[in-house]
């Protein structure tokens, strides 16, 4: 996670601050007063109002500050001798506010590198200078509103300008202070930043340096996933129609493209377009028509085919760079044992040459966060990758700014982000915002940007030394329009001027001899990966997409091959890592659940179709006949699967080979063990056990005793002969024998008692 802040951390140029209605009283200052407090930088304002909060209580608001125009932002020689601040305050709170004014301070000019990293940190000091306040309002009632202009000469006494003499890096503070209604005059509100300058218009200006550093840019083109799927003209499915809205007039990547467009002629050298192809694809398929998850028609066709048209044009000839598709999160699929899809999600360059018709670079990686860990790393390696885009924070025993070799057995070199420059920009993302499961790109852009101008200009302007400054704002880069082009217009001047010199991506690699370094990921780019739990889903959804590609197979030279297929399951798998969803577990998950379902989709082509009338079997070993239906476009390898039910028994059956967009009647051979009713499941799988289709209850009725309960039967009225035969024997026997034994009875004389 980046560590540098936005000075303007609470707020954008839309910004508040308040402080506590129970702060120390003074009078209304004098043209000539300075305040009797020592002011403290407005985030150091914004603490000590919620320190003062009761536990559980929001504390009190009193003023908005809303900044619309700051200028000079960079002050040169030949620059207007005042700056000017415009905008509005509103009052936000319950109760009027008197005395509402404002003035323009800063402070000494900071001399170091270490000065404008603590300043980009915090806001620094800028009670140097405080000319006279200058009323907005006498009263501003609660909801009140109220515009003001505040033009401030660059020289002259303290009192009534900002006394600036010599270049610098200034802090400035727009410091409001009111009395609100039961408290004292206070500061109500504040917005700091930085002031760069050159050189001072009538005075001193700051000498071209000896040797140049070198300037590249890394222009960025990327958003969150949303597409859900692609098909044929008006057949392909977005998420929602948001992209229609960024792709028009004003909106986010259509100020990105115009931007890139105005910067093009003068930086053609030092300007590299990064892009994400999931993007491209999904604005592709935008331009032949589509619909909105729901069944909607999408909105944005005209202006998805113009915004490709004019991307086109811009980019020919040009430096392109790819995102991993779908700015997947490298490391998280790497902890996932996910190197296939991570092998998926880099081999990209085909789809920017099918839609821009340009040659991206080869063999280079910018992965999200610019840091990787030591397995990742290892993996990019073996994929062929050659060189690196990295954050500095992601490198350690690298001194300097030049290339970077890191070891191993093929050599691999980096180039280092600015990381100063760069994190100004960055400071102003709101990672952590989520509304619906969806992030939206929250920045104090103007805030940002101001800073980064100044880190840039301390670059160019104060250090020199021939360093390498590549710059790269945020992924998904949400700077008005203005921001933007205010940015690439000091940037040019800087090069116009003789402060900086252009310079390639590619040049870099190969300008000075690389000093050599270590891979370090940070703790806190691994505290915002893809959460476990959605790469387990991711995982478990690989796994079955990989089972049933396996059993796929092509029907003939017209039909769709297998990989076809699939191709589009893997790169929704993509899109649930996306490092769009770093730091924002909502939105993973519902990338997940977006994948999940299409997935289930392809599974319920290939099924098993249900009868319309119970299955009567005849004999105790007729099959069960079943229909198995496949609507993809090739072959598939299944396996039906008959759940144990009483009184049925399935007997082993061989897979089957169903016909691409064909049907085959089956029967499944069973032995029945009883007559009755059965309700019987069956459900198809591929031959290593991944589900197909839905489970389908078969009603199968049988009064044919099965093969068991025939032997059975035979064997008991077997049984019975026999005991039968045993019985009559054994009576037969008896009778015989006492037929034997009757004369003998009958032939004994009885013997005669004698007289005498």
């Amino acid at each position: 996670m980046r560590k540098l802040l936005s000075t303007a951390a609470v707020a954008g140029f839309l910004f508040w601050i308040t402080a506590p209605a129970a702060a120390t009283a003074t009078a209304v200052p004098s043209e000539s007063d300075r305040l009797p407090f020592t002011p403290v930088p407005a985030t150091q304002v914004w603490a000590t109002r919620q320190a003062s909060a009761q536990p559980g209580q929001q504390p009190p608001q009193f003023l908005r500050l809303e900044v619309a125009t700051l200028s000079q932002r960079v002050v040169l020689s030949d620059s207007a001798p005042t700056v000017t601040i415009t905008g509005k305050v509103v009052n936000v709170g319950d109760r009027k506010i008197d005395n509402v004014v404002l003035r323009l301070e800063r402070g000494e000019a900071l001399t170091s590198e270490e000065d404008v990293r603590n300043a980009l940190r915090e806001p620094a000091s800028a009670e140097f200078v405080q000319p006279r306040f200058t009323e907005i309002a006498k009263v501003l009632e609660a909801g009140e509103t109220k515009d003001f202009s505040l033009e401030v000469p660059l020289r002259g006494p303290e009192s009534s300008t900002l006394a600036i003499e010599e270049p610098g890096i200034y802090p400035i503070l727009a410091n409001v202070n009111g009395k609100p209604d039961f408290g004292g005059q206070a500061r109500l509100a504040a917005l700091s930043t930085l002031l760069p300058v050159l050189g001072v218009p009538g005075a001193a200006s700051k000498e071209k340096p000896a040797a140049p550093p070198k300037v590249t840019m890394l222009w960025p083109m990327a958003d969150r996933p949303r597409l859900v799927h692609s098909a044929g003209p008006g057949e392909s499915v977005l998420v929602d129609d948001e992209l229609t809205g960024s792709l028009s007039v004003g909106g986010r990547l259509y100020s990105l493209l115009q931007a890139y467009e105005s910067a093009v002629p003068t930086m053609s050298t030092s300007l590299c377009l990064a892009v994400d192809p999931d993007l491209l694809r999904t604005v592709e398929a935008m331009s032949t028509g589509y619909k909105v998850r729901g069944g909607a028609s999408g909105k944005g066709k005209e202006e998805a085919a113009l915004w490709l048209d004019r991307l086109r044009l811009a980019v020919a000839g040009r430096c392109v760079v790819a995102l991993p598709y779908a700015d997947a999160d490298l490391v998280a699929l790497s902890r996932g044992k996910l190197t296939d899809l991570a092998s998926i999600a880099l081999d990209s360059a085909d789809v920017i040459r099918d839609v821009l018709e340009v040659q991206p670079l080869p063999n280079l990686a910018w992965p999200e966060d610019g840091v990787l860990d030591q397995q990742t790393f290892d993996a990019l390696v073996a994929k062929g990758v050659k060189t690196l885009i990295m954050d500095p924070s992601g490198l350690t025993d690298a001194p300097g700014t030049g290339p970077v070799l890191l070891p191993g057995e093929q050599k691999v070199a980096v180039t280092r982000l600015d990381a100063m420059v760069s994190d100004a920009l960055h400071a102003g993302v709101d990672r952590s915002r989520t509304l619906g499961g969806v992030t939206t790109p929250v920045e104090n852009q103007p805030v940002s940007v101001q800073n980064a101008l100044a880190a840039l200009v301390f670059r160019a302007g104060f250090q020199g030394e021939g360093r390498n400054v590549v710059i790269a704002p945020p992924r998904r880069w949400n700077a008005p329009v203005t921001e933007m082009n205010e940015f690439m217009n000091t940037l040019q001047k800087l090069l116009s001027g003789g402060y900086a010199v252009q310079a390639g991506l590619s040049e870099l690699f190969s300008a000075a001899a690389p000093v050599p370094g270590k891979i370090s990921y940070p703790v806190e780019a691994g505290a915002r990966e893809i959460s476990p739990s959605v790469v387990s889903s991711v995982a478990r959804q690989w796994g079955t997409i990989q089972g049933i590609f396996e059993e796929m197979a092509q029907a003939d030279s017209g039909s769709a091959e297998p990989k076809d297929l699939v191709a589009p399951l893997r790169l929704g798998l993509l899109r649930a890592v996306s490092g769009a969803w770093r730091s924002n577990e909502a939105g993973a998950r519902s990338a997940a659940e977006i994948s999940s379902a299409e997935l289930g989709d392809l599974q319920k082509q290939v099924t098993i179709t249900p009868p319309n009338s119970p299955i009567l079997l005849g004999s105790g070993d007729s099959p069960i006949p079943v229909t198995l239906t496949n609507k993809l476009d090739v072959r598939i390898n299944v396996r039906i699967v008959v759940a144990d039910t009483p009184g049925i028994r399935p007997r082993e059956l061989a897979d089957q080979v169903l016909p691409a967009r064909g049907e085959r009647l089956v029967r499944v051979p069973v032995d029945v063990l009883r007559s009755g009713r059965f309700s019987v499941n069956v459900r198809l799988t591929t031959p290593d056990g991944v589900a197909l289709g839905d489970t389908v209850k078969l009603e199968v009725s049988s009064s044919a005793y099965g093969t068991i309960t025939v032997v059975i039967t035979a064997t008991a009225a077997i049984a019975l002969v026999l005991l039968s035969g045993r019985r009559i024997y054994r009576r037969v026997r008896t009778a015989r024998e006492a037929a034997a034994q009757a004369p003998q009875i009958e032939n004994v004389t009885p013997e005669k008692s004698g007289t005498s």
